[in-house]
């Protein structure tokens, strides 16, 4: 039995996805990305700050007190 043949019976833990960053299909190794570079790519953009969450505007960040 060849690794190929393995692989056809394996049940699919999720579904194929497209890479968020190229399209391609989503590999196991990387997923939801078709490589460690597409990976790597978005990675960058979350610790370089390209991506943000917004906060609700007036809303200050570390207050431990109650509005009474």
């Amino acid at each position: 039995m060849s690794g190929n043949d393995i692989d056809n019976k394996v049940t699919p833990l999720r579904p194929k996805r497209a890479c968020p960053e190229c399209g391609k299909p989503s590999t196991r190794e990387a997923y939801p990305f078709c490589s460690i570079r597409c990976k790597q790519i978005d990675l960058n953009r979350w610790l370089s700050g390209s991506y943000a969450i917004p906060g609700r505007e007036g809303e200050e960040e570390d207050s431990d007190e109650k509005p009474e």
